[in-house]
């Protein structure tokens, strides 16, 4: 028993010092107490022989939050003590290359930041007029509608954009609603666009589906071609996709102006304008903006593939064309380019497909003021931004081209080059231009006509 107590006594220390660690044979861990800094330079100097000197407070690096970051900043280091120490000349040689570095940082820092605060208070300053624009639009222009939306006052203001808040209600009004179209009119094609929808799927009888003279491949055809062209609008926002918010009032909308509007139909293009006004209004008033948009003339030559009308309307182009771009127009002609190759995607979606969605909205603000002229001198406007590239392409680079517009174009510039684009070719506007070549057309169409039988 004494013995078992002495025993005991003799291992406590151990125990509690390396509890379990000699019953297996093992070392108890060492206690890793911190050392000293001292001490550490202590041993330091012991083991290597050399004496620490700390750097003057001249060497030190200052303005940590500019240096570089690579590992090119190691060339202030000293060497290990294994290699040769750098020479005098090594030394300042590295010092002056850290230095450059270390300045260029600067220059590139202060140069962001001077971006980045120019950015800030360019949006500010644009924040702030659209809030007392939209003030004006609200209190003033909107409540007198009629009275002021001619005034050089309103022009000026609507010419640098409307507002988000009010773009919907200035396009409704300003499209107008001629075609007399409710909100119950739309309910009433849209649920005819549904049973259509769901005849499709369950049967392709020709009784049950053929309406307006309009074969039932054609309709199934239209009716398809707008379920593939909802996925390919506007893509990068994925609201219109399958499972988007707006996929299923997209399909609404185009549907039920098939059913609207047989003798038209859906035509690719239209799911674009549909979808910049869904952006804007709500579903019903979208539709009536939509219908009555379509139904304008320069839209309807256009989407019902008007040939005559489309040839007029590409004649009257170039003639502006030339007037405000003579050199432009001359490299064009001697490669056979013809508007028709660039500007029908232009027109049939609006530029919405073409520009930016927010440049092209302002395009649409514009356009919902002055009309179809407003198009074309955009497209003019285009032409005369890109000038300088345009004169240096063939043929395949200049369709190229236009068919795919750089993605940083900007409103001030675009606009700026729109405003210097005169539409008036001796002492004539647009629509006199417009108007004399659809008068040449029937005069020849006159004189050509057979003489008449006796």
């Amino acid at each position: 028993r004494n013995f078992f107590a002495k025993r005991t006594k003799e291992l406590k220390p151990a125990v509690q010092s390396a509890p379990g660690w000699k019953l297996f044979g093992k070392v108890p861990p060492r206690e890793n107490l911190p050392k000293d800094s001292k001490i550490i330079q202590q041993e330091y100097e012991a083991r290597t022989g050399r004496m620490y000197k700390p750097p003057p407070p001249s060497a030190r690096r200052k303005n940590i939050e500019f240096e570089p970051l690579s590992t090119t900043a190691l060339i202030l280091e000293d060497r290990p003590a294994n290699l040769p120490a750098k020479s005098v000349e090594e030394a300042l040689r590295h010092r002056q290359e850290y230095d450059e570095m270390v300045a260029e940082a600067k220059k590139r820092e202060i140069k962001e930041a001077h971006k980045r605060k120019k950015i800030m208070r360019e949006r500010f300053k644009q924040e702030e007029n659209i809030a007392s624009a939209m003030v004006i639009w609200v209190n003033e222009i909107l409540p007198n509608w009629e009275g002021m939306r001619a005034t050089r006052r309103v022009r000026e203001l609507w010419w640098q954009g409307l507002p988000p808040s009010v773009r919907g209600k200035v396009w409704s009004l300003a499209v107008g609603n001629e075609l007399n179209i409710t909100p119950e009119l739309y309910e009433i094609f849209l649920s005819r666009a549904k049973e259509r929808w769901k005849s499709f799927s369950e049967t392709s009888s020709e009784n049950d589906t053929e309406d307006a003279g309009t074969s039932v491949a054609d309709r199934e055809a239209s009716l398809e071609l707008i379920k593939l062209d909802i996925s390919r609008t506007f893509p990068s926002l994925y609201i219109f996709q399958k499972g988007g918010p707006y996929h299923d009032l997209l399909h609404s909308v185009l549907g039920a102006y098939t059913c609207y509007r047989p003798d038209v139909g859906y035509v690719q293009g239209m799911s674009f304008i549909a979808a910049v006004l869904i952006l804007n209004l709500e579903e019903a008033d979208a539709f009536i903006a939509f219908a009555n948009l379509l139904n304008k003339p320069c839209q309807l030559a256009f989407f019902r593939v008007d040939h005559s009308m489309m040839l007029k309307y590409f004649a009257a182009f170039e003639v502006f064309f030339e007037e405000n771009l003579p050199k432009l127009f001359l490299h064009f002609k001697s490669y056979s380019l013809t508007p028709d190759i660039y500007l029908i995607d232009w027109i049939f979606t609006l530029y919405s497909k073409s520009l930016p969605l927010d440049l092209a909205c302002r395009v649409w603000d514009v356009f919902c003021r002055d009309g179809e002229e407003f198009l074309f001198r955009t497209g003019l406007g285009i032409l005369r931004l890109y000038e300088d590239i345009l004169l240096q392409m063939d043929f395949i680079h200049i369709a190229q081209f236009l068919t795919k517009l750089p993605e940083d174009i900007t409103s001030e510039k675009l606009f700026s080059c729109i405003a210097a684009i005169q539409m008036q070719n001796s002492n004539k506007k647009w629509a006199q231009v417009f108007a004399s070549l659809m008068k040449d057309n029937k005069e020849g169409d006159k004189n050509h006509s057979p003489a008449p039988k006796s």
